[in-house]
């Protein structure tokens, strides 16, 4: 089943349905290890209302949750990460993180930072060299518990971040700095590692980039992401969590204004942003 979040209220799809919950408390709603179940019977006692609404309808799929996120989980995520840190001497800290037992995680953004489906991303005005991450992200309850996934789009300034590890924040948290949706995935099983990941970027109606990656090249478990990101940290209301990239430009690619980019993953949907 899949959860979208409008202005109208909470909008519940099944194979065969759709169904509107009005006037629903999103954070709520969501903060339920037995989310699944709880949709099962809702959609037992709901009236279908037909026809889903269009994207531009859509809100991005997060209440007051604070959205964290996981790096180098991935070799070519270590790779890329590796090849612009190089000038600077930082090459060396993503080998170790990528074999290290404690992985890497960091805060990301609020949610007034976080645009949803349709709408714009931003790349930094001080920036040079910016690029899409296209990630599955965990949709975690209070307890710690994975109960959905949606797409992320982890937009990251590459010159940023290359200059010094240290200037991470800085090339990862600002406004607009990530798009999450077009929905809430909430399967009765955990996600499938062969589970794949596409992007495409657009220039001009011209592709100028596409890839592709297997969730099963992921180095870590979604469970072991969670586990660490809720050692020493409580969430009220829940957390999405971004599990790192498999896609990585080349170096000889920056994001431009009006770039379109499409994430889609397998059996969640396409999550399209142009940039700003």
């Amino acid at each position: 089943m899949k959860l979208y979040k409008t202005a109208a209220g909470i909008l519940i799809e099944t194979e065969n349905n759709i169904f509107l919950l009005k006037d629903n408390n999103w954070d709520v709603f969501i903060n339920d290890d037995s989310l699944f179940q709880k949709l099962e019977r809702l959609t037992n006692t709901l009236t279908p209302t037909g026809k889903p609404l269009p994207v531009t309808e859509l809100l991005a799929p997060l209440g007051s949750q604070e959205l964290w996120a996981c790096g180098v989980t991935y070799l070519r995520s270590k790779v890329g990460r590796q090849e612009e840190s190089k000038a600077s001497g930082g090459s060396d800290f993503y080998a170790k993180v990528y074999e290290a037992d404690r992985p890497e995680v960091f805060f990301k953004s609020t949610a007034h930072r976080v645009v949803g489906p349709g709408e714009k991303v931003n790349i930094r005005k001080d920036s040079t060299w910016d690029v899409p991450e296209p990630e599955l992200t965990l949709v975690a309850t209070s307890s710690g518990k994975i109960v959905g996934y949606t797409i992320g789009n982890d937009m990251s300034s590459r010159s940023i971040e290359g200059e010094n590890p240290l200037y991470l924040p800085q090339a990862k948290t600002y406004d607009a700095c990530a798009a999450l949706g077009p929905c809430i995935y909430v399967p009765g099983h955990p996600i499938e590692l062969g589970t794949g990941i596409h992007m495409q970027i657009a220039r001009n109606n011209t592709i100028v980039f596409e890839g592709n990656v297997a969730l099963s090249q992921m180095k870590r478990t979604p469970e072991e992401l969670v586990s660490f990101v809720f050692r020493e940290c409580s969430f009220p209301n829940g957390c999405y969590i971004m599990t790192g990239t498999g896609i990585v430009p080349g170096n000889d690619f920056t994001l431009a204004a009006a770039d379109e980019i499409r994430i889609t993953i397998d059996g969640i949907g396409t999550l399209i942003n142009t940039v700003r």
